[in-house]
């Protein structure tokens, strides 16, 4: 049964038609409204062809995932209605292109034909914006007046030529109101309360890095971690930041290594594939106690797998990266919002720590939009113990308490920094001694002690509806969304539990969330179920009852309650 508040509109069509750029207007322009959506986009690895669709969720309330059961479906080819038609509710409208509908007979659905091609055309417009004017139809049968409705389109396309795609929202609105298209009464965004923005996982990792201080971002452009990138490098000049597109995956981190040792805050982006490839550099991070933070986005593997699709496939594999024993910090946030304050504190704790840090996303979760209200400056950097040497000899590699050396950079005066890939001894210098080599390795792992502590102060586990069910559901990541929503669709309240940071694991807080326990569910898009055995690892608890599913698609709420149902 899908919650009856929330409305869901797809957008299909082929490569090359503006999908991906019509489904973020249709969200920009709900959002405006006063609505509060979400987002999400599917799309295979071509330049042009084959079939892509957006599909946005929208409700007066918070929506955490989107429906497959479709209230609207806007279709620039007939591919789009053939492919989407059985997920129409039955009072749904299907916008299509009015060139196909020859191709669509006998297709039962309540066909609305929009002459996309020729509005674009008399417009003079690019065929690619030819979606707007399904726009202004979709609009009309909101119910939205025409200068509001033009208005509101104004402000979503400012960024791509507001003049041209108003005018094709216009005679969209026009050719719906011919038509006689039945109109709803739509609110005013008034009543709605405070309206935020609409952002993807992946942007609000870059804000959050930007929040916490970031001065230098290096990446590849690999799907699905490249809009970080490509949002931060517009961002360059505005934050005074340096922005370095290097030549592969292997000289991203070394450069950024580079740059963390001469002391500017630092980040990568990459996906599991790009993490393979810096498995030597991320142990030399470890070794030489450099801070860094590697924004990782899965996607289907193995290998090239399922390259624009997702997976929570790599959890055991980001948990154990690098060669030999070192600690670092890996944090899973389930949400844009989270994303925003994950990245943020896995930059302190990476400075604070000096260790690798990763934040672990996938596609699913870093580039879907959601309408969220984020405080840029809840969030700020936290410089971490850094060396002021006057007088004295400088170590860079100080034994201390906590296991955190004084960290300074050259060009200090009077300051000598080493780093090296050999064990050393607190000069830095290699050394090979037995009693050397451990008390080295215990001044590294002393600083989990800092981080246990940190437990107490960050939110390593969230739990979520009826904290005393017995009935307890734990997931991780992007399947938040979907958990979230399908907990309205469950035969009994239950207890939700997120796990968030992965490394180091909080089993006490995780134990007592599990205890007492008639019955637990673990919820992962992979196949090995990498959060039980985490949490067997960690805890002895063994949890039998599992959904998983590693189809490439993240999980939707109905299929996942029903999932969850069969347990309870």
């Amino acid at each position: 049964m899908t919650d009856l508040s929330i409305k869901t509109i797809a957008i299909g069509g082929a490569a090359g038609d503006g999908i991906r750029e019509a489904g973020i207007n249709f969200s920009e322009f709900l959002n405006e409204l006063g609505y509060k959506t979400f987002s999400s986009f599917d799309y295979p690895s071509l330049i042009r062809g084959g079939h892509n669709y957006a599909r946005v969720s929208y409700a007066l309330g918070t929506v955490h995932a989107d429906y497959r059961e479709l209230d609207v479906l806007v279709a620039v080819n007939a591919e789009s209605v053939f492919i989407h038609q059985h997920a129409l509710k039955p009072t749904a409208r299907v916008f299509v292109e009015e060139a196909y509908m020859n191709e669509l007979e006998g297709v039962t659905a309540n066909l609305i034909p929009i002459p996309m091609k020729k509005i674009a055309e008399d417009t003079k417009a690019p065929q690619v914006a030819r979606t707007s004017s399904a726009f202004g139809a979709y609009g009309y049968s909101l119910g939205i007046p025409l200068n509001r409705l033009k208005e509101l389109a104004d402000k979503v396309y400012a960024n791509v030529g507001s003049e041209i795609n108003v005018a094709l929202v216009e005679k969209g609105y026009k050719h719906a109101e011919g038509l006689g298209v039945t109109q709803d009464v739509c609110a005013t965004p008034e009543e709605y309360g405070e309206i935020g923005e609409v952002i993807d996982g992946n942007k609000a990792i870059a804000k959050g890095l930007l929040a916490a201080g970031l001065e230098a971002y290096v990446g590849y452009p690999m799907t699905p971690s490249t809009s970080t990138l490509q949002f931060l490098a517009k961002m360059a000049k505005k934050r005074n930041l340096k922005v370095v597109h290097p030549e592969d995956e292997i000289a991203v981190l070394n450069m950024a290594l580079g740059m963390s040792y001469a002391g500017k805050r630092v980040a990568v982006g990459t996906a599991n594939g790009g993490l393979a490839l810096m498995q030597e550099t991320f142990s030399l991070a470890g070794v030489a106690e450099i801070p860094i933070v590697i924004m990782v986005s899965m996607r289907m593997g193995p290998a090239t797998g399922v390259a624009t699709h997702t997976s929570q496939g790599d959890l055991q594999f980001a948990l154990h990266a690098g060669h030999g024993e070192f600690p670092r910090f890996l944090v899973a946030p389930g949400d844009v919002e989270e994303c925003f304050e994950c990245a943020a504190d896995a930059l302190n704790i990476a400075w604070k720590y000096q260790m690798p840090a990763i934040i672990l996303s996938d596609k699913h979760l870093s580039e879907s939009y959601k309408s969220v209200l984020i405080n840029e400056k809840a969030k700020g950097p936290d410089l971490g113990k850094r060396a002021v040497p006057v007088d004295g000899h400088y170590l860079r590699y100080k034994v201390t308490d906590d296991g955190i050396s004084p960290l300074a950079f050259p060009g200090k005066k009077g300051v000598v920094v080493k780093a090296t890939s050999y064990e050393h001894n607190e000069e830095g210098e290699a050394t090979e001694d037995a009693a050397e080599v451990q008390v080295m390795q215990d001044k590294r792992y002393r600083k989990l002690q800092g981080l246990y502590e940190d437990f107490n102060w960050f939110p390593t586990v969230k739990t979520y509806g009826d904290p005393n069910s017995d009935v307890v559901v734990v997931f991780w990541g992007s399947t938040k969304g979907a958990i979230l929503e399908a907990a309205k669709q469950l035969k009994t309240p239950a207890k939700f539990v997120q796990v968030l940071w992965m490394e180091p694991f909080d089993a006490n807080r995780v134990k007592r969330e599990l205890e007492g326990a008639r019955v637990v569910v673990d919820v992962e898009a992979n196949h090995t179920a990498q959060l039980a055995a985490l949490i067997r690892e960690k805890t002895s608890i063994e949890i039998y009852n599992k959904v998983l599913k590693y189809d490439a698609q993240p999980f939707t709420p109905s299929e996942l309650a029903a999932e969850i149902n069969k347990f309870i």
